[in-house]
Formats: structure tokens, sequence, C-alpha cells
């Protein structure tokens, strides 16, 4: 067998490997992904949450901020266009966050469809991730890590 044949074998069968990207309280973390062929995954875990996986890091990180905005929730039974009733409970701002983790949709699309400007987009977004810190804080301070 020749090296390159070699390499190429040994290339598809390559382990993927995992490390955590952020560690969050409450055993709530984002771990990156390099699978063998070099894509790189976020994939967002929390105690009884499915799991999901991002392109990016940025995603996954709003989308464990608006995880601890709402206080937790879960996505299995809201089909594929639903949105989970602890985000459409909790608000504009949470709800914006919420849109910006999906795949297809940015600043620009969400603007459009609340007829805003991005800017505005931002700021909820924005609003979202100052309160998940506040409440990771709240959380350490409490010592329940």
């Amino acid at each position: 067998m020749s090296r390159t044949n070699e390499r190429a074998e040994s290339e598809q069968t390559a382990v993927p490997t995992d490390s955590v990207h952020r560690d969050y309280v409450l055993d709530v973390r984002i771990v990156e992904r390099t699978t063998a062929g070099d894509d790189t995954v976020y994939r967002f875990e929390a105690p009884h949450h499915a799991g999901i996986e991002f392109e990016d890091p940025a995603t996954a990180e709003l989308y464990a901020d608006v995880y601890f905005d709402v206080n937790g929730f879960q996505e299995a039974g809201t089909g594929e266009r639903g949105v989970p009733p602890e985000i459409i409970q909790a608000g504009r701002d949470t709800l914006v966050g919420y849109f910006l983790t999906q795949p297809r949709v940015d600043v620009e699309w969400v603007a459009s469809y609340y007829g805003e400007k991005p800017e505005k987009v931002e700021r909820y977004a924005n609003r979202v991730r100052k309160r998940a810190e506040k409440i990771r804080e709240g959380v350490m301070e409490m010592g329940e890590e």
C-alpha cells in the first residue's frame, strides 16, 4: 500500500476530537468537536437538553445565553419551525436572541422580520447576553456550580 493511500485511509478513520470550548455553571457547556475532515462544530450540552450543534462558537454562546435567560428550555416536541414556549413567554429580546441562533437567520433577517434596524436587533441580543451573565454570576455566588 502506498503512503498516499495509507494517509487517506487514516484520515477517513480518524477519531473526532472533542474539547471543552466553554464551561458554564450547572453542568452546561459548549464542546468543540473537530471531525476527521477537519470540520469543527460547537455542541451546546446541558442536563435535560438533547444538545445542538452550531458551526461557529459565537452562535453556540448566544444559544447558551438564551438558555440561561429563560432558566432552561427543551426544543424537543416543538417541531422543525417551532419555538419553545419558554422563549415566547420571555419577551422580544429573548426571542430575537433565539432567532439569531437558528440556521440561515442573521441580524438583517431578524431586523426585516420585526421592521427594526439591525442595530436594535444587536441591542436586543446584547440584553440577553448581559442578563445571562448576571444569572451565571448569581449562581456562582450562591455556590451552585
